[in-house]
């Protein structure tokens, strides 16, 4: 039988977790993290699913630390897996895997390696983007590639709409690639990293707008860092406004030069620098929904100035 240690974590850790257990894998131990009780949990738990198949689950700090490293290499897995699972794994903690370590990232390889993958590829407006099995090695994401399944990006979809499809995208890869990564005939392609680029992890102060972009670059972050992610923000007159969901117009107004934000009809309307308008759909300010009548009560009917 197939044996594996695996690591993993959020939906698409459950997920592919759940592909090797149908597939009659020998789950020995499954490593996986803590919920961090300052970040918001909406996703599933892999500690859930590894107790209701009685898997020998663990949630050290760091899996690299010797006392792990023993306890893998004592199993002698033939596969090493990492699902969604937050940190490098050393290459000694690898070389424990006697048949290959793989890791599932959330992009098409090499484009979008590193952190945070499927918000990056909305806040550039990419029009697709995907799962990638690939094979582990000492730098990141950069192992030689297993398959790949690619998913749409529509132009409004949020992040987490995005992050849904990759979690299905890469449930349907493992599936399909794991037999042959059992039995050794699945054909490894190695990566060109010149075409690609590394990115870093994102922080809640990143979700803040900038009214000098375009309403499409606006557009971009505002969907990128929706819920459940912290979220655009900006502040008018003094005033901190979350900013949830928008859309692009057609249409062109001018603002003298300058960004500005009015209210019309149901909704706000921003028009930016370039003349380009933005149409913001749900804001919120101390957390409760703006409607037209508690925007005029804070701003007053005049169009704000964005400088």
């Amino acid at each position: 039988m197939t044996t594996a240690v695996v690591l993993a974590y959020h939906n698409v850790g459950v997920r592919c977790l759940s592909v090797l257990l149908a597939h009659g894998i020998d789950v020995q131990l499954v490593l996986t993290h803590e919920d961090d009780p300052a970040e918001q949990i909406w996703f599933d738990s892999v500690s859930k699913l590894a107790a209701r198949n009685h898997l020998m689950f663990a949630t050290p700090k760091n899996p690299n630390e010797p006392q792990w490293l023993e306890q893998i290499a004592s199993l002698q897995p033939d596969f090493i897996f990492s699902f969604y699972y937050r940190h490098m794994l050393s290459p000694e903690l690898l070389a424990c895997a006697r048949k290959g370590a793989f890791n599932m990232h959330g992009s098409l390889l090499p484009k979008y390696r590193g952190r945070v993958p499927v918000n990056w590829a909305v806040i550039h407006g990419e029009r697709q983007t995907g799962a990638t099995l690939h094979e582990m090695v000492a730098k990141p994401d950069a192992g030689a590639i297993a398959g790949q399944q690619a998913v749409p990006i529509l132009p409004d979809d949020t992040a987490f709409e995005v992050f849904q499809k990759v979690t299905v995208a890469a449930e349907l890869l493992l599936d399909r690639t794991l037999p042959g990564i059992v039995d050794g005939t699945l054909q490894l392609q190695r990566q060109d990293l010149t075409l690609g680029s590394y990115f870093g992890g994102r922080k809640p102060e990143d979700g803040r707008i900038n009214w000098q972009h375009s309403a499409l670059q606006i557009h971009n972050l505002i969907r990128a860092v929706a819920p459940p992610y912290p979220g655009a923000f900006t502040e008018f007159q003094g005033k901190r406004l979350s900013i949830l969901r928008s859309r692009v117009l057609r249409e062109h107004r001018n603002c003298a030069g300058t960004a500005c934000v009015y209210w019309q009809g149901n909704t706000a309307r921003a028009v930016l620098r370039d003349g380009s308008m933005l149409e913001l759909l749900a804001i919120e300010h101390q957390g409760q929904p703006l409607d037209q009548q508690s925007w005029l009560s804070l701003f007053g009917s005049a169009p704000i100035n964005l400088g």
